[in-house]
């Protein structure tokens, strides 16, 4: 198994990656196509993004959501700021880990993570933690490339993570529906498209929590604090 980077490591990469993210993003929102409209719609209340990146969400949310927002990247935080400004709209933006989320528990309303968890180490641990701030009857947004349906694309990305995850902390064959599902959420609305890799899905936590202990998935150990991967 291919050790990730360290958390300084990742920081590091993600702050020198924020000068051309937009950009290099660009070319990806084809793949992409609305999603990530499809997600920021959904959002109401007090709205958490997790992995902001340089804020390309922002201008996508409803206008009467409150925005907080993190990432690991101080760099990716200060354009993401700037876009904040640009656009006129009140973000609280704060670096923080997405496995250890600051925030209390039951704080938002909506909890968004648009293309960040391919970068976290632990992604169980990080829909942990988001299910966590998450209020009761809250709605969980997550959309990620993932493994492909397809058998040569899937071999095609398990030879890049040969090198995209001990040097970039850069997943391509994960399913963050399953930590999803393994918390107990009841997922709302899921699509999946481009060959698989695309996922998006809307899942809601329940307002009354099961009884016995919560589910757990062989992904679901939980690490020592790492990364929060930048990026939306």
């Amino acid at each position: 198994m291919v050790r990730p980077p360290s958390l300084d490591r990742i920081r590091r990469h993600w702050d020198r990656q924020s000068v051309g993210y937009d950009r290099k993003m660009d070319r990806a929102e084809r793949m992409f196509g609305d999603t990530r409209d499809w997600v920021c719609r959904q959002a109401v209340g007090q709205v958490l993004e997790v992995a902001v990146g340089t804020g390309l969400n922002l201008d996508r949310y409803p206008v009467h959501a409150t925005l907080t927002a993190m990432d690991l990247s101080p760099a990716m935080l200060d354009r993401a700021r700037r876009h904040a400004a640009e656009l006129g709209r009140a973000v609280d933006l704060r670096v923080g880990d997405a496995q250890n989320l600051e925030f209390d528990d039951a704080s938002f309303d909506t909890v968004v993570c648009t293309f960040g968890l391919c970068a976290v180490p632990d992604d169980g641990g990080a829909v942990d933690e988001m299910v966590r701030v998450l209020r009761p009857g809250g709605l969980l947004l997550l959309a990620d490339h993932v493994v492909s349906t397809s058998a040569s694309l899937r071999v095609l990305q398990a030879v890049a993570e040969v090198y995209s995850v001990r040097f970039q902390s850069e997943h391509f064959r994960r399913r963050p529906l399953l930590h999803v599902e393994a918390a107990g959420l009841t997922v709302e609305r899921h699509d999946r498209f481009n060959r698989g890799i695309i996922e998006r899905l809307a899942a809601r936590k329940p307002v009354t929590p099961p009884s016995g202990p919560p589910a757990r998935g062989p992904s679901r150990r939980r690490t020592p604090p790492a990364s929060a991967g930048a990026g939306p």
